[in-house]
């Protein structure tokens, strides 16, 4: 097969799709991980993809920076609200929760009735004073090094914490979520959220259909590494086909 039609087949392949995987495409197009490589390489700097961990997606589907959260805090707010009052309804008194950093998962920490009681253990500031308010939650902070803007702590000291920490629920913000996997923008806090992950009964994960066929920089786990997608609105088909063959279930608010 010419290097032309590979190329055309490369990029068709990702725009049915979204995300393929090197290894998909040495079967597709029969020739070695090394010419993959050389042909994502070449179409990256054409413009034409974005190469990931393990693959390709779409370029316009890469995210590379997050916007400061002072732009997303205004963002989607009613969408993000439902998100917040869904995922709130998850949570059973006298449970340890886990709630993670970001716009959305500070909606949750408002959503919670002011009668809750439990423990809500979280590495962001802002949810930690959201909860502060509610006299019969026990609010637990990782500590660490603090992020301006989400006031977000990460670092050896929020992995240890989390770590050590038997949650009941986690609840997870996303800078992107593709059949590639549940992504994010910051390397010192992927660490801190699969620790999270690793040690919760029930992990959900929140996402905004913005989000959607999305890739953040950071991949934080494939969609098998979560229990629940929470969002605002049905996901699109090759998303949904993921996540069911993940064993991953959605819930709608």
């Amino acid at each position: 097969m010419l290097a032309a039609e590979r190329h055309r087949r490369i990029v068709a392949e990702i725009a049915r799709l979204k995300f393929v995987t090197t290894d998909d495409l040495t079967t597709l197009l029969d020739v070695s991980h090394e010419t993959v490589r050389r042909d994502l390489a070449l179409l990256e700097r054409r413009g034409e993809l974005s190469r990931v961990h393990g693959g390709a997606t779409s370029a316009q589907a890469s995210v590379g920076e997050e916007a400061p959260f002072s732009e997303r805090s205004g963002s989607l707010a009613v969408e993000k609200e439902t998100i917040g009052r869904a995922a709130a309804a998850l949570i059973e008194p006298n449970q340890t929760i886990v709630i993670d950093v970001g716009t959305t998962a500070l909606e949750v920490a408002r959503a919670l009735p002011a009668d809750h009681a439990g423990v809500i253990a979280t590495p962001s500031l802002l949810v930690a004073a959201e909860v502060s308010t509610r006299p019969r939650v026990e609010v637990l902070v990782s500590g660490g090094r603090l992020r301006a803007g989400d006031l977000a702590c990460s670092n050896a000291q929020a992995v240890e914490f989390f770590g050590n920490l038997r949650a009941d629920a986690v609840f997870l913000g996303s800078g992107g979520i593709a059949p590639y996997g549940l992504t994010d923008f910051h390397l010192d806090e992927v660490a801190t959220k699969r620790a999270m992950l690793a040690n919760a009964s029930h992990r959900y994960v929140l996402a905004d259909s913005s989000k959607f066929g999305r890739t953040a920089a950071h991949r934080v786990c494939e969609l098998d590494g979560f229990d629940t997608l929470v969002t605002d609105r049905p996901c699109p088909a090759d998303l949904r086909t993921a996540l069911t063959r993940a064993g991953a279930t959605v819930v709608v608010g």
